[in-house]
């Protein structure tokens, strides 16, 4: 197997899979931009040390990221060659167990997508399952017991070489803050093998939940079981948990655990709400969760933070590259009205760093005739001592940085975006002509 690993044609396939996904540098520095010209350098001694069993990783880069909880969650970034070998690895592994894997696991797997569990998920609430087992692992990826891992691997990957490099992969220290720590368990996120590691893993869950005849979805380490009754529901809760805690030695967050109906629940950033229409019981209809809603604010929000330095045409391409994903990801939601609202605040955010940009009160003066203010409107609102949130909502840049000259500058609105993205959706009342929120 190792033969197929270290094949120029799957290390070159590898290469330009971590150089497309980009991502940060390790602990050596080395960014993916520049694996182009580094990894070719080292290529032959790196198969020589991994033929002759000397290979040894670099240590995995801890990085703290926020959680929307205010919390933050520990990502492993191994270096960007370990990135290329783990993926090389993931290559060839992974056809011996994706056709094993269950139907209804959707995570990180070829033609699979969240679109689809969400799809699955509201197929079951349709067919009465309205006791929804919801549960939530707890550090699901810091506490993957590796023994237990590597005999699941061991049981298709046979080849001693190939073995030994994942295990190293899994017991590599990772460090924090300049501090080295060792690692006895874990699969580190960031890196390319771990989405195949988790689902090896949890597959075994799979197995237990089809030969208990249980109806479920699961995405990664996210999954949902669907009951008839509140008694089924709690029965199974008690059975998967015990399962999970003597099986697979994971524990359950019971925080965020819990048997809920569909209105409670939330899947992958999509809630359920039921359409009240006659003769449609049990009949659902996807929105967007009130997360996924403050999430996008977020990040709009922090592209559009005044201090931020950036040019103008920086801040409008990365707005239109986050919305289009978002919407794309969101499409077929009714959610026109709730766009509408967002794309005045978000102009007038963008209006903001306009008026921040321009900085001195004289600057600000011409720059408002220029826009067709006259000059005793243009030297009054330039002296003005009003916040410039307040002059960002005011008539004197809502008449001038309008939508139209905002759209010349490369400004998409969201619900233009949705608009295109979801014609059949935008029939009358959403096309007709609406008052432009300024």
């Amino acid at each position: 197997m190792i033969s197929r690993v270290v094949h120029p044609y799957n290390l070159q396939k590898a290469l330009e899979h971590v150089i497309a996904n980009k991502g940060s540098a390790g602990v050596d520095g080395i960014k993916t931009a520049q694996l182009k010209e580094h990894f070719p350098a080292r290529k032959n001694q790196l198969l020589q040390e991994i033929t002759e069993e000397n290979y040894l990783p670099q240590p995995i880069l801890g990085v703290e990221i926020p959680k929307g909880n205010g919390k933050t969650r520990l990502l492993g970034v191994p270096t960007t060659t370990d990135r290329v070998l783990q993926q090389a690895v993931a290559q060839v592994i992974a056809p011996l167990f994706e056709p094993k894997f269950s139907a209804y696991s959707f995570g990180f797997r070829p033609n699979k997508n969240a679109r689809q569990a969400v799809g699955q998920s509201r197929e079951y609430i349709h067919q009465g399952l309205n006791h929804i087992v919801d549960i939530d692992l707890k550090t699901f990826f810091d506490e993957v017991d590796h023994c237990l891992l590597l005999n699941l691997l061991f049981q298709k990957v046979k080849c001693k070489t190939t073995m030994r490099l994942i295990r190293k992969w899994l017991r590599a220290p990772i460090r924090i803050k300049g501090k080295l720590q060792k690692r006895n368990k874990g699969v580190p996120q960031g890196s390319p093998l771990s989405p195949l590691l988790s689902n090896i893993l949890l597959h075994e869950l799979d197995r237990e939940m089809i030969r208990r005849g249980l109806k479920f979805v699961r995405y990664a380490d996210d999954f949902s079981i669907y009951c008839k009754s509140a008694n089924q529901a709690k029965a199974t809760a008690q059975v998967i948990a015990k399962f999970l805690k003597t099986k697979l030695k994971l524990t359950i967050n019971t925080e965020k655990s819990g048997i809920r109906k569909p209105v409670n629940f939330n899947l992958l950033g999509f809630g359920f709400v039921p359409t009240y229409e006659k003769g449609s019981k049990n009949q659902y209809q996807l929105v967007v969760s009130e997360k996924a809603w403050t999430n996008l604010k977020q990040k709009l929000k922090s592209i559009t933070r005044k201090t931020t330095p950036a040019k103008f045409e920086e801040r409008i391409a990365k707005i239109n590259e986050i919305q289009r994903g978002w919407l794309n990801y969101f499409r077929g939601t009714s959610i026109a009205g709730k766009l509408r609202d967002l794309d005045g605040w978000l102009r007038n955010r963008l209006r903001y760093c306009i008026w921040h940009d321009w900085k001195k009160p004289e600057r600000k003066r011409k720059n408002l005739i220029r826009l067709g203010v006259d000059q005793d409107h243009a030297y009054a609102w330039s002296r003005t001592r009003k916040g410039g949130w307040a002059i960002a909502q005011s008539p004197i840049l809502g008449t001038t940085i309008t939508l139209k000259r905002l759209k010349k500058r490369g400004y998409q609105s969201l619900t233009d975006v949705y608009i295109e993205l979801n014609p059949s959706l935008c029939e009358p009342p959403y096309t007709r002509p609406v008052r432009t929120v300024v």
